[in-house]
């Protein structure tokens, strides 16, 4: 809980002075566009990888008996929509990286780890009909 009150705090003035910075650099105009192209961007890159994680957790369900991978997949893409329509280069960054296939694949073996270390303090709980 003390790390997410520490990026409530950190990650917006972060933002605010990137956005600042930008702005004097390339000016404010095209740092609005840059802000306003990443939401259309990231909002279309969630609606596909969504959907494709949808199709793949049914899929697995009726082959395999339960979705595995790809509720990780659908997590990773519902967070990093999210992130991706609040502005700033930061969060963008982070969005981007949990919608592309291939650098989430690379953080998913670093949420497995964190949800079972959650699961075996007790923080995370699954319940099996």
């Amino acid at each position: 809980m003390r790390w997410l009150m520490l990026l409530i705090i950190i990650v917006p003035a972060l933002e605010i002075a990137i956005l600042i910075s930008a702005g004097n650099l390339i000016g404010v105009i095209p740092t609005v566009l840059l802000i306003i192209l990443t939401g259309v961007l990231g909002a279309y890159l969630a609606k596909s990888q969504g959907l494709q994680a949808l199709k793949r957790v049914q899929n697995m369900t009726v082959i395999d008996g339960g979705p595995g991978d790809a509720v990780i997949d659908g997590l990773c893409i519902l967070i990093g929509g999210v992130v991706l329509l609040t502005p700033g280069f930061i969060t963008d960054a982070i969005g981007f990286l949990l919608l592309i296939p291939i650098t989430r694949n690379k953080m998913k073996p670093l949420i497995y780890k964190w949800v079972q270390r959650k699961m075996k303090n007790g923080n995370v709980i699954i319940h099996r009909p």
